[in-house]
């Protein structure tokens, strides 16, 4: 991933935002911030062969700033809508693994709404588990949830 493919990023992670079912966030970031809070060496976008169009993305972020934590990353994952259930998050969390491990990072962790059995599901797939359940962890700002506040599940793949 990178610059040159900004606008497809943030085209599928605003599909993603207007389920109500992938994020708390009300809007995808402008380039300059997702670069800055993304590491370079494990995001990946999925393109369309013909068209070079983005079908989904996976980016990871640091979960702290301390040492002790610096092989534990989050996991982002955006598929979509014309490209779902064809194999493109798998590609894409199977591409992050392989970097992930390659790069000394040791736990992949992503945080999932439950209704969000689709994300679930791929996760699971990928040899994530479920290690808890989060309530009311956040409320959500936008679209048809607005002011509801929302459980997150905690899944983790150990590497």
């Amino acid at each position: 991933m990178s610059a040159e493919h900004a606008a497809g990023v943030a085209a599928v992670h605003a599909e993603g935002i207007a389920t109500g079912h992938a994020t708390f966030e009300q809007a995808p970031a402008d380039w300059a911030a997702f670069d800055a809070s993304h590491l370079p060496g494990h995001r990946f976008v999925a393109l369309d062969p013909g068209s070079g169009a983005v079908l989904g993305w996976v980016a990871v972020s640091p979960v702290s700033a301390r040492p002790v934590y610096a092989g534990v990353v989050e996991v982002s994952l955006y598929v979509g809508s014309a490209a779902r259930g064809r194999g493109v998050g798998r590609t894409l969390l199977d591409a992050l693994v392989v970097s992930a491990r390659d790069g000394g990072l040791w736990t992949l962790q992503s945080a999932v709404f439950p209704e969000n059995a689709g994300s679930l599901a791929l996760h699971a797939a990928a040899g994530f588990r479920v290690v808890g359940e989060r309530e009311r962890l956040g409320r959500m700002a936008h679209g048809p949830r607005a002011g509801e506040w929302r459980d997150v599940l905690l899944l983790e793949r150990r590497l």
